[in-house]
């Protein structure tokens, strides 16, 4: 896809035109602000924040309202199901290259119970058989192969991010089969709505969150930098040190 494209070539841009210096480890202090923050291209990653952000005010947040207040909750859910069940492939490859096979063994599980007695994944049928949901990326598994996150980044549109993190962005967007399916027979149109789709049910799950983040923050571009960043380590921890063999719920522990 174009976007996806542009994408790797903004990260690429911006990831080889360098990084602030790191302080000296004599310099405990600067140390430790330099690994909270990261932030060498802080003013043009504010601007690009303001940006996105009145785009959001103006146009993904209202139309998020407008989904939620005319398309009842459980058909809601019903969509966000769908849409979890569609990027399992990737979520597998992610989990495999993590060498997390109860994660794998969770992925693939859902997948087969989801899109059958799950009917297509609308309804999330594996959870209630001990195949819990789980977030990961293609980013994920850069930092557990020791690869740096790089400076931060906030990418127009698509918010906070990194070198590393974009990257694995776009290798997630490679790894999904839809990328490669034939543009006939209307799944090029399947597609783009699958795209619009998500975003809508992605704004529409956080309007209070990022409502409260605005209003309650002195800060709210830092927020959102530290947010993310706990948010990947998080999933990071979680691949890192959970290794153990796939087993249901039901089976007496």
């Amino acid at each position: 896809m174009p976007k996806r494209l542009a994408l790797l070539l903004v990260t690429a841009a911006l990831g080889l035109s360098g990084c602030a210096t790191k302080p000296p480890a004599s310099d405990k202090e600067a140390t430790a602000d330099f690994e909270q923050t990261n932030d060498p291209y802080e003013p043009a990653n504010r601007f690009s924040y303001r940006v996105s952000d009145a785009i959001d005010r103006y146009s993904f947040k209202p139309a998020a309202e407008g989904y939620v207040y005319v398309v009842p909750a459980p058909v809601r859910t019903g969509v966000h199901n769908v849409l979890a069940n569609l990027s399992s492939p990737v979520l597998f490859a992610d989990d495999v290259s993590q060498a997390n096979p109860r994660f794998a063994g969770d992925t693939f599980m859902r997948f087969l119970i989801n899109s059958t007695a799950g009917g297509l994944g609308v309804f999330d049928v594996a959870s209630g058989l001990g195949y819990p949901a789980h977030a990961t990326s293609f980013a994920v598994t850069l930092a557990l192969w020791g690869v740096p996150s790089g400076p931060y980044l906030y990418l127009p549109l698509l918010g906070p991010s990194s070198p590393r993190d974009a990257t694995g962005f776009g290798i997630d967007s490679a790894l999904d089969p839809f990328t490669y399916v034939p543009h006939g027979y209307g799944l090029k149109t399947f597609n783009w709505a699958r795209y619009g789709i998500a975003l809508l049910d992605v704004r529409s799950r956080h309007l209070a969150d990022l409502d409260a983040v605005k209003k309650g923050a002195l800060d709210p571009y830092a927020t959102f930098r530290s947010l993310y960043r706990q948010n990947l380590q998080s999933q990071i921890d979680a691949s890192r040190h959970d290794k153990a063999a796939t087993t249901p719920a039901w089976v007496a522990q």
